[in-house]
């Protein structure tokens, strides 16, 4: 039996500073219903500062929000800690997920659900995914320039996902962000075409 609760859905999907939050907003400027794990993540973090503060120490939690650069820094750097932290929120973020869908799935219509660890967990039984993809020589470019870190830096944050290259292979859609803006918006018409 095919999953209900995600019949239209479609994973939207990348590495990190691939461009997905930019894409997403182009699909929603275009009508699409759009979910962001990573905002569910964030809300959910702050939600639970508590156990995150007993989990990692306290000095991660500042007024009721947790630090996510501070605790980023031991996440990338450290696998146990990684695991721990995923072994806690990930559940909590496919719940949020669900219900979300929910909603959507009742207007029967594509919609897309911005998931960076898509192919790395797959938790999700969605069928259809789309990659943003842009090779990883820019992608180091671009997360240096935004994060404003190093170049080791940037490549640990990188080396926490699968690499770009095999999750074009897997993609059922491409949105090549390579170059321009103007070349992301062509790309995001041609998707909608194939989709509607």
């Amino acid at each position: 039996m095919k999953n209900r609760t995600f019949t239209h859905a479609i994973a939207l999907t990348g590495g990190i500073a691939t461009g997905k939050s930019t894409v997403c907003s182009l699909l929603r400027l275009h009508g699409f219903l759009t979910i962001d794990a990573d905002k569910i993540a964030h809300k959910l973090l702050d939600e639970h500062h508590k156990v995150i503060a007993s989990m990692f120490g306290e000095h991660y939690v500042q007024e009721g929000k947790v630090l996510r650069k501070e605790l980023g820094k031991i996440i990338f750097s450290n696998e146990e800690a990684k695991l721990k932290l995923e072994a806690f929120i990930h559940p909590l973020i496919k719940e949020e997920i669900e219900k979300e869908a929910a909603i959507f799935e009742a207007q029967a219509k594509p919609y897309f659900i911005d998931i960076p660890l898509f192919f790395e967990k797959m938790h999700y039984p969605i069928e259809r995914s789309v990659v943003v993809y842009t090779p990883k020589s820019l992608q180091i470019e671009r997360l240096m320039k935004r994060d404003n870190i190093s170049e080791e830096e940037a490549l640990l944050k990188i080396s926490n996902q699968m690499d770009i290259e095999k999750k074009k292979e897997l993609a059922t859609f491409i949105i090549d962000n390579s170059s321009s803006l103007k070349n992301l918006q062509n790309e995001v018409e041609n998707l909608k075409e194939k989709l509607l």
